[in-house]
């Protein structure tokens, strides 16, 4: 293809948003509008030190709007009922009950408390993590919260639980971000390229312009978008108290694992090469705050809790040693 026709889908994108935005078209946005609780949130974080801050993220893409986000977080919640069925039927779905599967879920827990951070939309998300038998490295979360690892990742790479907070806030990141909502609309608006414009123009209808995509498990993201994931992945675990250069000796594991013959799925849409690894080091410094922080009120905590639990009964013997001297 030339470089005068692999312009044109670019060219078209920016022609086709203009002209939506000039013909007074507001882009889909199907989920609730954000609470007063959000709004807070929102000025919290306005209001944090250089400290809190953490990693800083553009504006999510304006081409996502193209596709409803209601839709997609239907058609993904099929899709993983489906993977968890066939799963089943396979005896492969680990239970969970299962050390790993419990590992996971733990992870979970204490990284989704901050994900409303990087996306104020997903109060209504209802998270689930499965966990699949296969020698697959692999992992995903889909819109809406749905998320899946696959035991090869686990007990291949021998990964420890920083390391797969690691992989599991890069895959929450991915979501979050809204990457397969803006990755499907720019594929397919390229695809359709001045069929869809003419649709657009004649038929005056811009809801629901782009329609179901197909299986979102095979859906691949840009690099652009996979930088992004790492980043917002490191600030995540490292906020749940999960350590952040973590991210290093992951990478470093996949790129050996590379060279073996594991099913590497994960590995070959998330190159694992020297770039990536520097550009995790770099933000270290912005994230390594994050994580001491997390850190030291995990060490505070069990104490406050113990503190607490003492204190009504120093409150009931109190009566008890009035009275006594009292009586004497």
């Amino acid at each position: 293809m030339s470089a005068r026709h692999a312009f044109l889908p670019q060219r078209f994108v920016l022609v086709l948003c203009a002209f939506l935005t000039l013909s007074g078209c507001s882009l889909l946005e199907t989920r609730p509008a954000a609470t007063d609780d959000t709004t807070q949130a929102d000025r919290s974080a306005r209001e944090e030190t250089e400290e809190d801050r953490g990693v800083e993220v553009g504006e999510m893409s304006a081409m996502r709007g193209l596709v409803s986000a209601r839709a997609l977080e239907n058609q993904a919640d099929a899709d993983y009922r489906a993977l968890l069925k066939k799963a089943r039927e396979k005896d492969t779905l680990v239970s969970v009950d299962d050390p790993r599967a419990r590992r996971l879920n733990t992870i979970a827990q204490r990284i989704i408390p901050f994900a409303q951070r990087f996306n104020p939309d997903i109060a209504e998300w209802k998270w689930e993590v499965n966990l699949i038998d296969s020698k697959e490295i692999n992992a995903f979360c889909m819109p809406g919260g749905k998320i899946a690892f696959y035991t090869g990742l686990i007990d291949t790479l021998k990964a420890t639980d920083d390391e797969l907070a690691i992989v599991m806030g890069h895959e929450m990141a991915h979501a979050l971000r809204e990457h397969a909502r803006a990755q499907i609309a720019k594929s397919k608006v390229t695809s359709l390229g001045a069929n869809l414009l003419g649709i657009l123009v004649s038929g005056g209808k811009y809801a629901n312009v782009i329609g179901a995509a197909g299986n979102l498990l095979t859906l691949k993201f840009s690099r652009d978008d996979e930088s992004e994931a790492d980043l917002v992945g490191l600030d995540l675990a490292a906020r749940a108290g999960y350590d952040p250069r973590a991210g290093v000796s992951l990478w470093q594991k996949m790129a050996e694992a590379s060279k073996s013959a594991f099913s590497l799925s994960w590995i070959s849409t998330h190159p694992a090469n020297a770039d990536r690894i520097r550009d995790i080091e770099a933000q270290l410094p912005k994230v390594m705050p994050l994580y001491e922080k997390a850190q030291a009120r995990m060490r505070e905590e069990p104490a406050q809790a113990q503190r607490q639990s003492s204190e009504p009964r120093r409150k009931r013997a109190a009566p008890v040693s009035r009275k006594s001297a009292t009586a004497r």
